[in-house]
């Protein structure tokens, strides 16, 4: 049951082959047998989540279900707020944080009958690109246990791919969502700015926070972005759209005519052999079957990394200066005056990574160098949003690896931060400007680790995104293995 995909699961629901309490004891079974090597989950409540799959299963057997999702289960990254659970953001300074108010997702999510699976382990305050910083556990990828699953989502992207889960909730300031899906080979989709809700959703960056969906077939994630999205009055910038409206993915899609934006040959020797070869692939297939390829100018995205750097920790050190050791979280109780205690709380508070960024953005933020480098990071993101408002005069979608390369080993690069920053050259431009796109499995490199395709939309057409994602995924279909110890 657990091996089951979500439209499986939605429809085994729908039809009585098994109740959701039955489901949820699979999948916590799943938990208990292998979460103690991947360590994607920070904490779990067994029986307040049978309780709920119990009350959905009546609702079902007296015909009075909220939806069609009424007892299917969904993990929770832990920087989403749920009312009367503890809501960290992997850090200690909010370890013992019990959250006051749903999330404008999770109320959405708890109307339809999803049951909650929290909390998943993320990067300190989704500053990461491997799930290294969190606070309290490192978490590996499912097919090798000595690599990463990629961050800063990367317990909701582990707890799917290694079947403890159909689907999950993530964040994207950067690539959080769709880098950890890539390395671990299932779909994670990053909306539109403004398409889903943040109210609730502990801020890193505000201009670029976007909530979104992990799950183990393309149909999850057209689902969970239909429940999810849609204006809110909590939110100034959730934009004024219709919510999205869940497609059927049942057929197959014709991709002949179709304009897809490639990347030059130049652009590509700097990636895994591997990640070159798939690609070109895929490349190969889509033109075979019709579809018109044409190469972009991507110069400009060379500086995507330090706009976004620049532009990320500036909003960072002022989201996170709330956490002060007053208010709530963490606090030092034997500093004896007021500076000392905002001093000894985020010291203790904070960990490595976090104080980094605070202390970069805090500088750009500075007096005599907020125009040089605040400033100028703002103007060239304009620079960024324009040129793919010309991408989208001249082609459909775009086309992209996830990742230059597949999952690192654990503590490869966490003593080189530029070169951890680089693992997200393809993602962080798409933050930058606020459009949706998706990574989707892409085939195995000679290690047989997952490589993920990246799909780029225009603003607001996730549904274009989800019906080619579609088609590839029909192209690079690959049966990927668990090592022995997950399967």
């Amino acid at each position: 049951m657990i091996h089951k995909s979500y439209s499986e699961i939605k429809s085994g629901l729908s039809k009585k082959e098994f109740t959701s309490l039955e489901l949820i004891n699979a999948y916590l079974d799943r938990i208990k047998s292998v979460d103690d090597s991947i360590k994607a989950f920070l904490s779990i409540d067994p029986e307040k989540i049978r309780e709920a799959a119990s009350a959905s299963d009546k609702r079902r057997a007296e015909g009075k279900e909220l939806s069609e999702f009424d007892g299917i289960p969904i993990g929770i990254k832990d920087n989403i707020c749920i009312n009367g659970e503890k809501t960290t953001c992997g850090s200690k300074i909010l370890e013992n944080f019990i959250s006051p108010y749903d999330a404008t997702v999770i109320q959405k999510l708890k109307s339809k009958g999803f049951i909650l699976f929290p909390r998943l382990n993320m990067d300190e305050f989704a500053m990461g690109s491997s799930t290294e910083n969190s606070s309290f556990q490192i978490t590996r990828n499912p097919f090798d246990l000595m690599r990463i699953p990629g961050g800063s989502s990367g317990g909701s992207a582990a707890s799917v791919a290694a079947s403890m889960l159909p689907i999950s909730l993530g964040s994207d300031t950067g690539g959080s969502i769709r880098q950890p899906a890539a390395l671990c080979g299932i779909f994670g989709l990053k909306p539109t700015y403004g398409r889903v809700s943040r109210y609730g959703l502990v801020a890193y960056a505000s201009s670029l926070d976007q909530i979104g969906p992990f799950s183990n077939d393309i149909q999850g994630i057209s689902d969970i972005l239909s429940v999810i999205s849609g204006k809110d009055e909590n939110d100034s910038t959730s934009a004024k759209i219709s919510s999205y409206e869940s497609i059927s993915l049942n057929d197959s899609i014709d991709v002949k005519g179709l304009k897809i934006g490639i990347m030059p040959e130049s652009e590509r020797s700097s990636w895994q052999e591997d990640v070159q070869k798939k690609y070109s692939e895929i490349l190969a297939k889509l033109k075979e079957l019709g579809a018109s390829l044409v190469e972009l100018d991507f110069s400009l995205h060379h500086y995507s990394i330090p706009i976004y750097y620049i532009i990320a920790t500036a909003e960072c050190s002022s989201n996170l200066s709330r956490f002060d050791g007053i208010r709530y979280g963490y606090r030092n109780e034997e500093a004896k005056k007021l500076e000392d205690l905002y001093t000894s709380t985020r010291t203790k508070g904070f960990g490595k990574e976090v104080k980094r960024r605070i202390l970069l953005g805090t500088f750009s933020l500075s007096s005599g160098y907020y125009d040089a480098f605040y400033g100028q990071a703002q103007k060239a993101r304009v620079l960024i949003r324009n040129s793919y408002i010309e991408f989208f005069k001249k082609v459909d979608l775009i086309l992209q690896p996830t990742s230059p390369t597949t999952a690192f080993k654990i503590g490869e690069k966490t003593k080189d931060p530029i070169q951890m920053y680089k693992a997200d050259i393809l993602t962080t431009s798409v933050n930058l400007a606020g459009l949706p796109a998706i990574s989707i499995p892409g085939g195995l490199d000679s290690n047989k680790l997952p490589i993920g395709l990246q799909i780029t939309g225009n603003f607001f057409e996730e549904g274009k995104i989800l019906s080619l994602a579609k088609a590839l995924g029909e192209m690079s279909e690959t049966k990927i293995e668990l090592p022995k110890v997950i399967q």
